[in-house]
């Protein structure tokens, strides 16, 4: 009985730390050969899910592939020189394409995420995803786990963000 308990701990921390119940994500996702596959529905917050995801998983870091379509989608991009993400919002859009990783920053989730969205004109926008919200139909998202556990850190030179890689990396 303690084990049993003693296995659930990370779960049940993770559940905590991110504000979310267990149930926030059942039926979301399934296990798959090279990691998860989720599927969000209308109104979910696809970042959110992918963070719940890798803190109840104990996701060590990965890849992240999607489609869909978006009732919201919120790009920016990033000013250098003022430090700050210039934000854009399109509404009703299709996810053409998402494409990103998992990895962890100061003991939490962290998303790095770009994607390309089109709308009924079929003209395009893209680039950094700050949000995403599912809208009519839904979001699949494929996660491919990678071994090692990966840290994002500000890189000093940049002041930006960046993926560090495993000590062991060449």
């Amino acid at each position: 009985m303690f084990k049993k308990r003693f296995l659930l701990l990370p779960a049940l921390l993770a559940t905590l730390a991110f504000g979310a119940s267990a149930q926030d994500l059942t039926g979301k996702y399934t296990r798959t050969p090279t990691g998860y596959l989720m599927v969000l529905r209308n109104g979910d917050d696809v970042i959110a899910h992918l963070e719940r995801l890798a803190a109840v998983e104990q996701i060590p870091s990965a890849s992240i592939v999607g489609i869909g379509f978006m009732r919201e989608a919120k790009f920016g991009f990033y000013d250098f020189s003022r430090k700050v993400f210039d934000p854009k919002t399109f509404k009703d859009v299709e996810l053409a394409n998402l494409t990103g990783s998992i990895a962890w920053k100061e003991g939490k989730p962290s998303i790095h995420a770009h994607g390309i969205v089109t709308d009924g004109t079929f003209i395009g926008a893209g680039g950094h995803l700050l949000g995403l919200t599912v809208g009519t139909g839904s979001c699949e998202i494929t996660v491919m786990l990678h071994p090692h556990r990966l840290e994002r850190f500000v890189d000093p030179a940049i002041g930006a963000n960046v993926l560090g890689l495993h000590p062991g990396a060449k």
